[in-house]
């Protein structure tokens, strides 16, 4: 027995409050759970719902249909934060399945409670190494010497930008903070006291602050795990963005629904840029009527960007576990796997020869604007890894709401931010 899954499942109070308001979603099952002809059933745990959950249960079906030894079954779990939840509870029950899908942030949790099987073994078997994976990807695989999960469906956020609009005004895609300042400016629309158009805007959300304190070049957390890892760099990140919302250039959306609210502000010529992840790529595209391109996060002092979305582990207490490797094997490697669903969702590439392939390289040649995105992960950092980091996150919101919604004073808000952090970690 693991002495250490006690652990997850304290883990679990904190999670299920965070997730008090959230609907319940019934799971989803694609196979069939049963086992017939001698096959291996194999469990999968997802959180992908709509289209993608789609794309995802298509390539379920065609790994069942391209040999006769396993028959895996993929269940819809919920959201990301739902999934971690039931997953803490199966793992205390020990009904845990052979393979699961683990936002990245939450990897490391699972990792400290040793129950996500170390992979490299399996992939030393298959010639597989961890060079085989953009570097920008893999932040959240290796824990105390052990790959314990790889990439899947993974996005970053980006730049979005309405081009014909900018070029009305004979603007060039902005590159630096001050060149967004400039631009989201150039951009505003004011009639009667009342603003008809924003420069620029972003869901309410930790993913972007964090991007912009790394472009400042400070981290999330400090190196040694006891604190944050920055002061000035916060403080410069908040007062350029309410400097920009004060002015009109930015609009700030309420917390409640706002990726839908800024997607569509800027699909309806309401804002001409957004930080937005590069997974709406495809709608945006869909419902755009003008011309619209992604850029790289404008830079501070450096280019930087957080990483999102979720990796594929395998639990320490599969029975099956040649099998669940089998499995992530095949979607890591072959075309009809990994490769179609990046196609079809619209995700990063998250191994080197996909990115390399040539029905990637047609992609990108008729959507250069996802190109753009995979060519980002060059500057890929994450620095929120700890396994405090679920915690932290909703005290971060805190502040960001004080800053963004109340204009509480940012040093101080900051400050507070800091404690709190300080009093999470040394639990």
């Amino acid at each position: 027995m693991n002495k250490r899954i006690p652990a997850i499942v304290m883990a679990t109070a904190l999670t299920t409050g965070l997730l008090a308001g959230c609907g319940g979603n019934q799971p989803e099952q694609t196979g069939n759970p049963s086992t017939a002809g001698g096959k291996t059933t194999l469990q999968f745990w997802h959180s992908l719902g709509g289209k993608n959950g789609e794309y995802l249960n298509g390539m379920i079906q065609r790994f069942n249909q391209s040999q006769d030894k396993i028959e895996v079954v993929g269940t819809f779990q919920g959201s990301y934060d739902e999934t971690v939840t039931k997953l803490q509870q199966a793992v205390a029950a020990k009904t845990a399945p052979d393979v699961t899908m683990l936002e990245r942030a939450y990897v490391q949790m699972f990792a400290e409670s040793e129950v996500l099987e170390d992979m490299a073994p399996y992939m030393k078997k298959s010639q597989m190494t961890v060079d085989d994976f953009p570097q920008g990807l893999m932040g959240h695989s290796t824990f105390d010497k052990k790959v314990v999960s790889l990439p899947f469906n993974r996005s970053t956020p980006i730049l979005h930008v309405n081009k014909t609009m900018l070029d009305e005004k004979g603007l060039a895609i902005p590159k630096t903070w001050e060149e967004l300042k400039k631009v989201a400016n150039a951009l505003v629309v004011k009639e009667n006291g009342e603003f008809q158009r924003y420069g620029f805007s972003m869901p309410y959300d930790t993913w972007y602050p964090i991007a912009m304190i790394s472009q400042a070049k400070g981290k999330f957390f400090n190196d040694n795990g006891t604190s944050l890892g920055f002061s000035s760099e916060g403080v410069k990140t908040f007062k350029f963005l309410k400097e920009l919302q004060n002015s009109g250039a930015m609009y700030y959306p309420p917390a409640q629904d706002s990726g839908n609210i800024v997607n569509q502000m800027f699909t309806s010529g309401k804002i001409g840029m957004m930080y937005q992840s590069t997974g709406v790529i495809g709608s945006l595209l869909d419902n755009v009527k003008f011309e619209y391109v992604t850029a790289y996060l404008p830079m501070d002092q450096v280019y930087a960007t957080p990483t999102g979305g979720a990796n594929l582990a395998m639990m320490t207490g599969s029975k099956n576990k040649d099998a669940a490797w089998e499995f992530i094997n095949w979607i890591m490697t072959d075309s009809k796997g990994g490769l179609q669903f990046i196609l079809d969702s619209g995700y990063l590439p998250f191994t080197k020869k996909m990115a390399e392939s040539q029905p990637m390289k047609d992609l990108w040649a008729k959507q250069p604007n996802r190109k753009v995105a995979y060519d980002q992960l060059q500057y890929a950092v994450d620095t929120n890894k700890h396994v405090g980091w679920p915690q932290v996150m909703q005290e971060f919101f805190k502040a960001i709401q004080a800053i963004m919604y109340d204009n509480k004073d940012i040093d101080s808000t900051l400050d507070t931010f800091k404690k709190e952090t300080e009093r999470i970690l040394k639990k």
